[in-house]
């Protein structure tokens, strides 16, 4: 007999191993938990037997999921992708699992679980698509737009398939009476929580906030979230249904996004969980003993629905490659597949070996969905033949914005900051061209007349068109170290002499990033430290010149083109620039300094050119101190002015 802490230990080892090996492999973990559950399932190795207990407990992995999916159903978001959502998804969705059910009932499987079966066809893996088009850059490209619309049709309508299950277990004529209730039940806890939550739930979230103590948020959080299911659960629906109104409610308040950070280790924990304990249900004696039958679900659906979301997509103005490539990604099953198959199954809607074989081919093909996708673009240019000429075109463009261009930088990423960068390079009268894959901001950039087009900086063949044999310089302004180490890998081949400077969040790849070939790597987060502190260590009395040392001595160990630098004639007129900008300076009034005992009048600091910005005094600062003011020993003086002026004022309350 195995015990709990033994049970535990075996979840968490099998856990860690799993994610570690599928980071090193590049695919998205939860497939590891499903291979994990059925190695150490009852009917493989048998480390784990097969309890209620442990599948009631993975049932919270899918509240969690559902609440999840609750924070990102915004009412104004929903409006915006509202034709994508309730056109193409709910099209898709609904032809997919008419399709399911027809092929059933045909097949004699029986109607019942014909619709179960069909919904399950209709899902796709929300988790796997959006990690991997998040990596790839690709959420607002045309294609990614189209998958994210109908990823969230198809979670909407998993909420229907968790309330009919359940009423498929009555009798045939139970079955209206129980469905026409529970969606009667759904309706009206529905109504209730949107019209009279949202307040509550506002008000309620303004009263912890204000507690100002974090774990009270967290308990919050949780207790809500629990809370809401206990209810549907105690109305006759399901666990899911309350927390995913859960996370409807929240996400129309201002805490969504921390409730979205301090729930994310409950939910990826939980939902692991939940993917272990769905790959110990697979029994690998049914599956071998109907291989050819899991080959075949796992074959046919997936080029139906590839087939179907291409041709939907077409229908709804999508050229050829983007409905190719958001075929490819809504392909494959999903989680919520699995969750609506293992609820079937578990309240014998759906037989045992039918829901086996099911769920075999769902993890076969949710196996082959990441590889479907880093492959696309290869199958859509084999599969499409007007790809090619959208490429060429494509290229065309960016290549007409280079050639009339020579010693240009290159500015991967059109964002914020790469828009500052094309300004800044401007007004140095420096060219540059830029490349984004947001059609908005591409579109927004070419009205103004800025230097933009729409491209792939991680490809090869754009970078060509973009002139990186003729560049001076080449900028990655996005935070994603794989497409920077493609990008890399590319001017390196193309240019090796060619200087790329990449952001990156933290200076935990710098290494990596430099050892790939970046003559610069300015990770932010470390930037934006030195900054704090500069400002910090000058406020506190820090004279300004020990502080741009103290940072430049940091830097130095970090940033090459700060290492050995001397000072020489040729720095002369920037440095003259340096000396008329405006900075901070602070000053210390030691013993014996001259403008110890006497008032900013009378030192007349005015006559300098600088003011004085702030008076620190102990525990106190004084902006913008009276003239009347007395000055005291150990006061620290901030003043505001130019090099030279900093000088002379300094000169004045220390030497008089």
């Amino acid at each position: 007999m195995t015990s709990t802490l033994e049970l535990v230990l075996i979840f968490l080892a099998s856990a860690v191993c799993v994610v570690a090996l599928s980071r090193m492999l590049h695919l998205p973990p939860l497939l590891g938990y499903l291979l994990a559950g059925v190695a150490i399932g009852p009917h493989a190795l048998g480390w784990i037997p097969e309890s209620g207990e442990g599948r009631y407990l993975a049932e919270f992995g899918v509240v969690f999921l559902m609440f999840s999916i609750g924070l990102e159903f915004s009412l104004p978001r929903l409006f915006q992708m509202r034709r994508t959502v309730f056109g193409l998804g709910l099209s898709q969705v609904a032809l997919t699992a008419a399709a399911g059910f027809a092929a059933c009932v045909l097949a004699g499987v029986g109607w019942k679980p014909g619709l179960v079966l069909g919904g399950a066809l209709a899902m796709s893996s929300t988790a796997i698509v959006v990690r991997m088009f998040a990596e790839r850059m690709q959420l607002e490209t045309p294609h990614g737009r189209q998958v994210l619309g109908v990823l969230l049709f198809q979670d909407l309508a998993v909420v229907p398939f968790l309330i009919l299950i359940p009423a498929l277990t009555q009798g045939e004529n139970e079955i209206a009476v129980k469905l026409a209730a529970a969606l009667g039940k759904a309706a009206v806890v529905l109504a209730v929580l949107l019209f009279l939550g949202q307040k509550l739930m506002r008000g309620w979230f303004h009263v912890v906030a204000r507690r100002r103590s974090h774990e009270l948020f967290i308990l919050n959080v949780l207790l809500i979230t629990l809370g809401l299911a206990w209810l549907t659960e105690l109305a006759g629906l399901s666990l899911a249904l309350g927390a995913f109104l859960a996370g409807m409610l929240i996400a129309e308040t201002e805490y969504r996004h921390q409730v979205e950070e301090d729930i994310k280790p409950f939910r990826e924990v939980l939902l692991g969980l939940f993917f272990v304990t769905v790959g110990m249900q697979l029994d690998l004696r049914v599956v071998r003993d109907n291989l050819a039958l899991v080959a075949f679900l796992f074959v046919i659906p997936v080029l139906f629905k590839m087939a179907l979301v291409s041709g939907l997509s077409r229908l709804f103005g999508g050229v050829p490659g983007t409905a190719l490539r958001a075929g490819l990604a809504l392909g494959p099953a999903g989680e919520f597949g699995l969750v609506i198959v293992a609820l079937a199954a578990n309240v014998a809607v759906v037989k045992y070996e039918l829901a086996q074989v099911v769920s075999a081919a769902m993890v076969l093909s949710m196996l082959a969905a990441p590889f479907l996708i880093q492959y696309s673009d290869r199958l859509v240019l084999w599969l499409s033949s007007s790809e090619w000429m959208l490429r060429s075109l494509e290229l065309h463009k960016i290549a007409v914005k280079s050639l009339a261009t020579e010693r240009h930088v290159i500015i991967c990423g059109y964002g914020r900051t790469g828009q500052n960068l094309a300004h800044l390079f401007e007004r140095e009268g420096i060219r540059s061209v830029a490349l984004d894959l947001d059609p908005q901001h591409v579109q927004e950039g070419v009205n103004a007349g800025e230097s933009v087009v729409y491209g792939d900086s991680t490809r090869r063949e754009t970078l060509i068109a973009a002139g990186i044999a003729r560049a001076s310089a080449l900028v990655v302004t996005f935070a994603d170290k794989a497409a920077a180490l493609r990008i890399l890998h590319h001017a390196r081949a193309l240019n090796p002499g060619l200087p790329v400077v990449v952001r990156t969040r933290d200076d935990a790849n710098l290494d990596a990033l430099l050892a790939a070939g970046a003559a610069e790597v300015v990770p932010e987060t470390f930037e934006t430290s030195l900054m704090l502190g500069s400002h910090a260590l000058v406020l506190i009395g820090v004279p300004l010149k020990r502080v741009l040392r103290s940072i430049q001595d940091v830097r130095s160990h970090r940033y090459s083109l700060l290492r050995g630098f001397f000072h020489g004639e040729s720095d002369a007129p920037e440095a003259g620039d340096e000396l008329r900008e405006l900075r901070l300076h602070s000053v210390r009034l030691e013993p014996g300094s001259y403008a110890a005992d006497k008032t900013l009048r009378d030192l007349d600091l005015a006559a300098t050119g600088a003011s004085v910005s702030v008076l620190r005094r102990i525990d106190t600062r004084m902006g913008a101190p009276a003239p009347e003011t007395v000055l005291e020993v150990g006061d620290v003086l901030v003043l505001l002015g130019t090099g030279d002026q900093l000088e002379a004022a300094e000169i004045r309350l220390l030497r008089g």
